[in-house]
């Protein structure tokens, strides 16, 4: 188990709110036993919480060319055919992963092959699991297409909690199956777009592992 990199900061800054509020509680409330403990207990949970929000775990990853693996660890919460109008402007099946708090927050590429299209929105920050995140959140939109020229988009949202999207890839760029493309702090959702059709190897409510799980198979 190692911490990613996207949260460095993050738990720095962690530790000196931990390092800073304890100081100056101690000083000025040493007397009042009670609420210095109960504020190391919170300093403890808030310090372990961020520390899991980046953990970043070695997963053995599954391959294969026809394979559709899950991008990110969380519950399939849409399995359904949908009107993709950014880039295709057509009918696709989209599934959707949802990615609570205290799932792994590392976004994985579905497949290999070259990236067509990225684009950043900027945007709400409507709870996950709202329809309307995945046309007014924050997100990104990357399309790749595999050696068989067949094109899937996947889309990081942003939620209500996660207000910032990294992302690692750009147009043009040859990304590997399983490999890191992004991180979405603090949980969110992604979604996927595939052609219609596409035979579905999961179901509404299942927990998947991103790089992990097969999605769906192409034909």
């Amino acid at each position: 188990m190692t911490i990613h990199k996207e949260g460095y900061t993050s738990i720095a800054l962690t530790v000196l709110f931990v390092f800073v509020t304890n100081a100056l509680i101690n000083y000025y409330l040493p007397q009042v036993t009670w609420f210095v403990w109960l504020w190391y207990l919170v300093s403890l949970f808030l310090f372990i919480t961020v520390l899991q929000f980046f953990r970043n775990p070695v997963v053995s990853l599954t391959l294969g060319e026809n394979q559709i693996i899950c991008p990110a660890d969380g519950k399939v919460v849409v399995i359904e055919e949908a009107q993709e109008n950014e880039y295709f402007k057509d009918k696709r099946l989209q599934i959707s992963v949802f990615m609570s708090p205290i799932n792994v927050h590392v976004n994985r590429n579905p497949i290999s092959g070259i990236v067509k299209f990225f684009k950043y929105h900027p945007g709400k920050y409507l709870v996950a699991w709202d329809p309307k995140s995945s046309t007014d959140n924050e997100r990104t939109t990357v399309v790749v297409e595999n050696s068989n020229g067949v094109p899937v988009l996947f889309r990081q949202i942003a939620g209500a909690l996660a207000r910032r999207i990294v992302w690692y890839v750009k147009e043009g760029d040859q990304v590997e199956q399983g490999k890191e493309f992004g991180f979405i702090k603090f949980g969110s959702r992604v979604d996927v777009f595939l052609p219609v059709g596409t035979q579905v190897n999961v179901n509404l409510g299942d927990k998947v592992k991103g790089g992990v799980t097969v999605l769906a198979t192409l034909s």
